[in-house]
């Protein structure tokens, strides 16, 4: 039996598809200071409270 798990962060293009962003306005709200990111491993990765939170409003 498999326990399906929920993401605790999305990679970059997941992200972008999971809130409906292009890219190149990801970048520039990141370079805005509007999302936080981590890095692990080389990999940029998106919090899943981010996502709520901009969804929410958070990126004014």
């Amino acid at each position: 039996m498999t326990m399906q798990q929920e993401k605790l962060a999305y990679r970059v293009n997941d992200f972008c598809k999971a809130i409906g962003l292009s890219r190149s306005t990801f970048y520039k709200l990141l370079s805005e200071g509007k999302v936080k990111t981590v890095s692990i491993g080389g990999r940029r990765l998106v919090p899943v409270c981010e996502a709520e939170r901009l969804l929410n409003g958070g990126a004014k």
